[in-house]
C-alpha cells in the first residue's frame, strides 16, 4: 500500500464507506437463508461453541449513518436495491480498461476518488464487499446501532484533542518512520481492521478463527495481524500496552464475551484515551453466520457509549499471507523524496503545516 493512496482514502477507510467493489473479486457471501428454529451452535473437542473458520464483514454499509436516515437503523428492500445497484454502476465505471496510451497526468478517476498521479489502486486491488450489512435478516443504514443516529458521539475534550493532533499528523509529516502512519509502516491494519472494534474497509476483510481450551485465536487478513484472546484470566498491568490491546474473554450461553483494555496510544480507536475499554461478543447463529456486537466505552472521548453490531459470512479459505513489508517500497521512497526536497532547500507542505500547527510559525 503506498503512502499517496493511505492518503487519498483514508476518510474513506476509517468511515468503513467504500464507494465500489469489484464483482469478480467479490469474497462476501449473499445472505444465507435463515437456520431452522431449533439450530444449534456445534460444539468444538472442548464442548466450547464451534467459532472456527474463515469469515468475512466486507459491506457497502458505513460505520456511521448517513444523516438523511436520522434515527432509523434499517432501510427499505427498494433502498438497498438502489445503493446496491449505484454501488456496482461505480464499480463498472471504475472497472473499465484504461487506454494504454493514457499518462499519469490524465488519469481518470480512480476508487478513492483522486484523479491522475494521486490516484493508487484501480478496481483489480480493492474488495470492500458489494452488499448492504444484513444483521438478522434486516438492511442496516449504519453499522453503529447506539446513539440512535448512529454518529459517533464525541465529547468537547475529544475535539479539542483532536485539533491538538493535526499539528503532529503523521500523513503529511515526513520527518521520519516514526511520524508515518502505523499501517504505511505495517505494523497494524488501517481503519480498525485489526480491532478491536473489527471493521470492514477497502479490501481484506477475512477473519479465521481458531479456538484451544484456554484461547481463542482471531487471524486479521489486513498485516497478518493475530488477536489472541485469553480465557478466564486476568488483564496484564496497566503499563503493559499492547498493539491491539490485551483481551481477554468468557463464555456466556453461546456467546464469546471479549474485553480490550490496555491499547498503545498510537493505536487509539478515533483518538480515543488509554481509558478506552471495548467489550466484543462473538455469537455462531446459523452454519453461515456469526453476530458481532461491540461496545466502545471511554467517558473522555465519547459522550455515552457507542455500539454496534456486523454480520459475519463465511468465506471460503484459506487466509493467504499479507506480506506487508515485503512489498513496502513506498515508505523508503517517500522519506528518499523529502530529504531530497530538503536538499533543495523546499520543505514539504505537510511539515510546514505541522511546525505552523504546533505554533512555531513558517517561513
Amino acid at each position: 500500500m503506498t503512502p499517496r493512496f493511505l492518503a487519498a482514502v483514508g476518510a474513506l477507510a476509517l468511515a468503513a464507506a467504500i464507494p465500489a467493489a469489484p464483482a469478480a473479486a467479490q469474497t462476501q457471501a449473499a445472505a444465507p437463508a435463515p437456520p431452522p428454529a431449533n439450530w444449534k451452535a456445534p460444539r468444538n473437542a472442548f464442548g466450547q461453541p464451534d467459532l472456527q473458520g474463515v469469515w468475512t464483514n466486507a459491506t457497502i454499509t458505513r460505520l456511521e449513518r448517513e444523516a438523511r436516515y436520522g434515527d432509523r437503523l434499517a432501510l427499505s428492500e427498494a433502498e438497498v436495491a438502489g445503493l446496491e445497484g449505484a454501488n456496482a454502476a461505480t464499480f463498472a465505471v471504475h472497472a473499465a480498461p484504461t487506454k494504454a496510451e493514457t499518462k499519469v497526468d490524465d488519469l481518470p478517476a480512480c476508487p478513492s476518488g483522486s484523479t491522475g498521479p494521486t490516484c493508487g489502486y484501480n478496481m483489480f486491488w480493492v474488495d470492500p464487499g458489494t452488499q448492504v450489512m444484513r444483521v438478522k435478516g434486516q438492511p442496516r443504514t449504519s453499522i453503529i446501532t447506539e446513539p440512535k443516529n448512529g454518529q459517533l458521539p464525541f465529547t468537547r475534550e475529544a475535539l479539542a484533542r483532536a485539533r491538538g493532533r493535526q499539528g503532529n499528523a503523521q500523513v503529511g509529516n515526513f520527518d521520519g518512520p516514526e511520524r508515518r502512519p502505523l499501517a504505511e509502516r505495517c505494523i497494524v491494519a488501517f481503519g480498525s481492521s485489526s480491532g478491536p472494534p473489527m471493521l470492514p474497509v477497502l479490501y481484506n476483510n477475512h477473519y479465521q478463527i481458531v479456538q484451544s481450551k484456554d484461547e481463542v485465536l482471531i487471524l486479521v487478513e489486513m498485516v497478518h495481524d493475530t488477536r489472541i484472546v485469553r480465557l478466564n484470566d486476568k488483564h496484564k498491568p496497566g503499563h503493559v500496552r499492547q498493539w491491539m490491546g490485551d483481551s481477554i474473554g468468557r463464555w456466556e450461553g453461546d456467546t464469546l464475551v471479549v474485553e480490550t483494555v490496555n491499547f498503545r496510544p498510537e493505536q487509539a480507536f478515533r483518538g480515543a484515551t488509554g481509558d478506552l475499554k471495548v467489550v466484543e461478543r462473538f455469537t455462531r447463529v446459523s452454519p453461515t453466520e456469526i453476530n458481532y456486537q461491540f461496545e466502545l466505552v471511554d467517558p473522555a472521548t465519547f459522550s455515552q457509549p457507542v455500539k454496534g453490531e456486523e454480520a459475519w459470512r463465511a468465506a471460503k479459505g484459506p487466509v493467504h499471507e499479507y506480506a506487508c513489508h515485503e512489498g513496502n517500497y513506498a515508505l523508503p521512497g517517500i522519506l528518499a523524496g523529502a530529504r531530497e526536497e530538503e536538499r533543495k532547500g523546499r520543505e514539504m507542505e505537510g511539515n510546514r503545516g505541522a511546525v505552523r500547527e504546533e505554533g512555531e510559525g513558517e517561513d
